[in-house]
């Protein structure tokens, strides 16, 4: 694939380079990159690989720029609040550079839609900050054989690793099972800091770039740690076991992984719109009920395990408070009894 003249200038210290030259950079203009998830992660990867010159950039989101974003998340700016992560990313990676295909698919990435989406790249790079779609996205890569780069942070700690490279060892080698719900946090409720995900995200674009041009040692086989307080990176070998390169279905993941389904205020607000059939529990108290409520069914928390006669197994269930903190508890109980058709209201009635 030949290099426009403005390209070649563009390029020119990529292209100097002995190991990339001018094949290697159009090795990055052939290559299609999806990368999942437009946050903290998917910021940095989608700047340097645009940068770089990657061919065609697909971007996977379904939120929305957040205020608390903005602390890490540098791609968006004050006036994104209240829109589309992808839409914006691809506004601005195309100012970035005008010679390369961005395609924003604003929707969530599930079973139904993985295999379609991912089939259309070389490779995947994956930003997402839940097990779900970490089991959900190794889990298509290993059936359609493409090379998958990980990446994830926790407060002040990074990993990096890249899964299904020629016959290497997959997620499920790394973790076989996911933790149980609850046990790992995420960003919203322990904090990051706000650069370790662009030091994660830089080292994951780094992969891409080494895998495309076949340069270096690609991190296959091993788990790059890095401590963002001591800065302390360490590297852990990982082996294959033959067994997870046999998946050859999706499941559900949200199953799998125990996790409890959100839906946001705007989701709700439609449901509601669209008269659709669902039970809606509010968990808080009386007082606050009486303050304000979006209708449905009072039972209060600490009511809750007497109450469940008042609950249907068979319907979709939506369960709000005020921020979503008593909510979860109570699909915790919800579970434990059986019901298994539970969404939790992201963010409570904050967004209302």
């Amino acid at each position: 694939m030949k290099l426009n003249a403005q390209e070649l200038k563009r390029y020119a210290r990529h292209i100097i380079l002995p190991e990339i030259g001018l094949e290697g950079q159009q090795k990055l203009k052939q290559a299609k990159v999806l990368v999942i998830g437009a946050g903290g992660l998917g910021c940095p990867v989608l700047q340097y690989l645009t940068a770089a010159g990657i061919g065609t950039i697909g971007i996977v989101d379904f939120d929305k720029v957040d205020e608390s974003n903005l602390q890490r998340q540098i791609l968006y700016n004050v006036e994104d609040i209240g829109k589309y992560k992808t839409e914006i990313a691809k506004e601005k990676l195309a100012k970035q550079n005008p010679y390369i295909q961005i395609t924003a698919i604003t929707s969530q990435l599930t079973t139904n839609n993985a295999l379609d989406i991912i089939s259309q790249y070389d490779i995947v790079v994956d930003g997402s900050d839940n097990f779900a779609t970490r089991y959900l996205v190794n889990d298509a890569c290993v059936i359609l054989n493409k090379i998958l780069v990980f990446g994830s942070i926790y407060k002040f700690d990074g990993q990096v690793s890249v899964f299904n490279y020629k016959n290497g060892p997959t997620y499920r080698c790394l973790y076989p099972e996911p933790p149980i719900d609850g046990e790992m946090a995420n960003c919203a409720e322990v904090g990051v800091i706000g650069v370790l995900p662009g030091i994660v995200g830089t080292l994951q674009a780094n992969e891409v770039i080494k895998i495309i041009t076949e340069i270096g040692e690609v991190l296959s086989g091993k788990l790059l740690t890095v401590d963002a307080l001591t800065m302390e990176f360490n590297t852990f070998e990982i082996s294959l076991n033959p067994e997870n390169k046999k998946i050859n279905k999706l499941i559900d993941y949200d199953t799998f992984c125990g996790t409890t389904k959100e839906i946001s205020a705007d989701e709700l607000k439609e449901k509601i719109k669209l008269k659709q059939e669902f039970q809606l529990i509010d968990v808080r108290e009386e007082n606050e009920y009486q303050l304000k409520n979006i209708g449905g069914v009072l039972i209060p928390l600490n009511t809750l395990q007497k109450n469940l006669h008042k609950i249907s197994k068979e319907k979709e269930i939506v369960v709000h408070c005020a921020s979503g903190v008593r909510s979860k508890k109570a699909i915790t109980i919800l579970k434990e009894n059986g019901f298994t058709k539970v969404n939790n209201l992201k963010n409570g009635l904050l967004d209302f």
